[in-house]
């Protein structure tokens, strides 16, 4: 390869300047004193640091392309080239050219094995991972410490278990920050919070460096177990250490205490926070949308007053947050800011419209945001609509969407078939129903858990198929529990099925929920239907000295920007007169129109609270 096609710039993109100025000096003739201090480099040098430059630049098609052209290739050469192809995600490129390598007769370097060990745990393939452990071995090159860091974190990330990390980590004599910190990522990540703690303890006994990286996941770790306590004594370490200006141990630390349940230390800390920046933030939103999703939305007013800039993940959990308080006009300026910022291809962000706004009411704008996401759908997506049809009343439609997620290649999971076999309890779809109650064991492995068995148990009972149900419950795997009997209980309610069967459910759901006034009210309607008046008498009695009611039903509506909740004989309404006037002139127009009420429902209403 001559040093003129090396500078032609013919398919490829502008040489930097550094690049160039080594080329011409390479064109000089060999007429230069020999003892000059500044020899031109050679020619496969100066190709790879150009291959070097062009991944940088991520023209990673130009930095092939000159590798190909190269007549000489050293290890230098092929680890710029692996290397460049793990920086850029390129892993299974990566490997591919490691075997290339191989086959050509080049012996890697620890740096090659190091970044071919990158693009493996990468891609998440133990075989080729345990491959490179081979050529590892057979080169003697075990004692290295960046190769054995790298192989560490690998196995930790490909296998099931922390075993294979964990010999390689004792087999190490000299152990870095790096060393640590990968063995104790491995066991949190795998969901090992304790493992991942002992690591960090046994860390702080060898008096190993500890990193603010370090100190990070052993945060995540606390949390991910949630002792609070343990993160605690880490937060007086991090004070102790005077790294608590330390931005992301800080936001570890602000995580912890709200993935907890401590919010208001979480408050109290962010507050005394130095320094913020959108995790901070956005780790105090997420929170509060789980906890109080009203004040979510009002943080989200002083996020923006202080100069911040919403990401996906901002907008993602104040939309959840609409859905959580039915906020319908806040989720639309929402999603009209999201599309504003070109936000509306996040896969993710859509999932979280689709379900606010299902949550609402307002199924065809679901429909508009599933429908505008149909290249990028994932299984929450289709999830999300499911759930949408089902909560109101859409059975039919949401068992064709299933259908047809199942036809486009989508795997259905244990999520999935509980949303569509609750959309076909509400609407009555009995055969489809049981069809998928079948069908996740039979074709896809899932063993249906209690809450799958107590809904197919409420859709036979919704259907009036009392003794299905009955049979359906003496065969789960589980011992009933309450929802299961006051599943069979309410549908010999609503079909006014009497005898040993309403009976057996109601005594079992008192026993199991001896305080839930709704199993008594549901007996007594039971008696009287039996015209058992003595039994009657003796539960009401017993509502009665219970002296507690079951809980009042609550409605709400959205007024301007304020969402206004409202119960049976409220009169904590400011405009509580006004709307009771109007109450009483839609009650006249109903008698007008013949309408009978029930005075049964009303004598239950008033003595339940409901």
């Amino acid at each position: 390869m001559s040093v003129t096609k090396l500078v032609r710039s013919n398919g490829f993109k502008q040489i930097p300047n550094f690049v160039r100025s080594s080329l011409r000096n390479a064109c000089v003739e060999s007429n230069q004193s020999t003892d000059s201090p500044y020899r031109p480099k050679k020619h496969h040098i100066l190709a790879t640091n150009l291959i070097v430059s062009y991944f940088e630049k991520g023209l990673v098609e130009e930095a092939r392309s000159l590798f190909d052209e190269m007549p000489e290739r050293d290890v230098v050469a092929w680890t710029a080239m692996i290397t460049g192809y793990a920086s850029s995600e390129y892993n299974a490129h990566a490997w591919e050219c490691f075997r290339e390598m191989l086959r050509h007769g080049t012996r890697p370097n620890e740096f090659t094995l190091s970044s071919v060990l990158k693009s493996c745990r990468n891609m998440k393939i133990l075989a080729y991972g345990g491959s490179v452990h081979g050529v590892v071995v057979k080169l003697g090159m075990e004692g290295s410490l960046y190769v054995d860091n790298a192989l560490m974190n690998m196995y930790a990330t490909c296998s099931a278990t922390m075993d294979a990390a964990c010999l390689i980590f004792r087999d190490i004599k000299v152990k870095n920050d790096v060393t640590w910190t990968t063995l104790i990522t491995g066991f949190t990540h795998l969901g090992d919070g304790i493992g991942g703690l002992k690591m960090y303890k046994q860390m702080l006994l060898e008096n190993a460096d500890v990193t603010p990286y370090c100190i990070t996941i052993a945060v995540r770790a606390s949390a991910s177990i949630d002792s609070v306590t343990t993160g605690k004594q880490i937060h007086a370490s991090v004070i102790k250490r005077g790294i608590q200006s330390n931005l992301p141990v800080m936001n570890s630390i602000l995580d912890l205490y709200c993935r907890c349940g401590y919010l208001a230390e979480g408050k109290h800390y962010f507050l005394e926070m130095e320094d913020r920046d959108l995790i901070t933030w956005n780790t105090l939103i997420s929170e509060l949308e789980r906890s109080d999703s009203s004040e979510a939305l009002l943080m989200f007013q002083r996020f923006e007053s202080q100069g911040f800039v919403p990401n996906c993940y901002t907008f993602t959990s104040l939309v959840a947050a609409c859905a959580n308080i039915v906020a319908l006009n806040c989720g639309q300026q929402l999603h009209g800011r999201i599309y504003r910022r070109g936000f509306y291809k996040n896969v993710e962000l859509a999932n979280a419209l689709i379900d606010m706004y299902a949550k609402c009411g307002n199924i065809p704008d679901s429909q508009r945001v599933f429908g505008e996401i149909a290249e990028r759908r994932n299984l929450v997506s289709w999830t999300s609509m499911m759930i949408g049809y089902g909560s109101h009343g859409y059975g039919v439609e949401a068992v064709e969407l299933f259908d047809k997620m199942v036809s486009s290649g989508i795997r259905p999971d244990r999520i999935v078939f509980m949303a569509v076999l609750s959309a076909c309890r509400h609407a009555g779809l009995v055969e489809k129903g049981l069809k998928y109650f079948k069908v996740m064991e039979n074709e896809y492995g899932i063993i249906p858990d209690r809450d799958i068995y107590n809904c197919v148990v409420d859709l036979l009972g919704r259907a009036g198929k009392i003794g299905e149900a009955c049979e359906l419950v003496e065969r789960m795997p589980f011992k009933p529990d309450e929802s299961t009997w006051g599943a069979i209980l309410g549908a010999c309610k609503a079909h006014k099925h009497t005898g040993l069967i309403s009976r057996l459910a109601a005594r079992k759901v008192m026993e199991l929920k001896p305080r839930m006034v709704g199993t008594y009210v549901m007996l007594s309607y039971i008696y009287a239907a039996e015209g058992k008046w003595g039994d009657f008498a003796r539960v009401r009695k017993m509502m009665r000295m219970m002296g507690n009611k079951k809980e009042a039903g609550m409605s709400w509506i959205q007024l301007e920007n304020q969402v206004v909740s409202f119960a049976v004989s409220d009169k904590m309404c400011p405009n509580a007169n006004s709307v009771y006037s109007v109450l009483g002139l839609l009650i006249e127009e109903t008698r007008e129109a013949g309408y009978v009420p029930d005075l049964d429902s009303l004598v239950h209403d008033q003595e339940t609270g409901s």
